[in-house]
């Protein structure tokens, strides 16, 4: 299996050493590059990356700018790193083709979720199709998903459903959120049919729709405790 390659941007050397460290141990192959200019340097001369990892706020050439031109030729997935939480940047992130946007300070084990989630989104080789936790097992390939062995029944949308929960683990993602990424924007409904969703798929799950934790006001979490 080929290893992945990672471009990490960030002019905080600190910064690039901490997420190489952590998408390493997960046998990514990351680059650096330290400015916007550099940053497309790499680009250009590694054919094969697989994903970029980018700050906004760097020197000579910023992440925005960085990012329009890689949009260009390409469409990598690319994540944006920034200071400032301001939802002016994140949808203008989202305009330019950003896939995610994660806030500083972040959880390192929740980057390297996020990017092996949207590698496997992608459908990149290098990333396994088979998901487990807590006695639950799915397998992308087969379609097929089990609860402590026994096959269970799900709809489509429910084993989409359970996949998403599965690749964005400890992550508190927002009803819209779920609903962009498992209904892909083509859903005009209300949210709330999430909610339905959610409670067939407990009920299915027997006990273990308990790591199915809800977040009052806003959406779900999956944890295994």
């Amino acid at each position: 299996m080929d290893t992945l390659k990672i471009l990490v941007v960030d002019d905080e050397s600190r910064m690039r050493k901490l997420v190489k460290d952590f998408l390493t141990k997960k046998n990514f192959q990351v680059l650096e590059a330290g400015d916007g200019e550099e940053a497309m340097d790499v680009f250009y001369k590694e054919k094969d990356i697989a994903l970029i990892i980018l700050d906004v706020m760097m020197p000579k050439m910023d992440g925005w700018e960085v990012c329009r031109e890689v949009r260009k030729n390409s469409k990598v997935p690319i994540i944006m790193l920034t200071a400032r939480s301001d939802e002016r940047d994140e949808l203008l992130g989202f305009d330019l083709g950003v896939d995610e946007y994660i806030s500083k300070p972040f959880s390192p084990k929740i980057l390297v979720a996020r990017v092996e989630a949207i590698l496997r989104r992608t459908g990149q080789t290098g990333v396994e199709d088979v998901l487990s936790a807590g006695g639950i097992v799915i397998d992308k390939a087969a379609h097929l998903a089990t609860v402590d062995e026994k096959p269970m029944d799900l709809s489509f949308k429910e084993f989409e459903l359970l996949t998403y929960f599965l690749e964005n683990q400890g992550i508190a993602l927002s009803r819209e959120k779920i609903l962009n990424s498992v209904w892909n924007y083509d859903y005009f409904g209300d949210a709330r049919t999430i909610d339905t969703h959610v409670k067939k798929l407990r009920s299915k799950m027997g006990e273990k729709g308990e790591y199915i934790k809800t977040v009052w006001g806003m959406g779900y979490k999956f944890e295994v405790e």
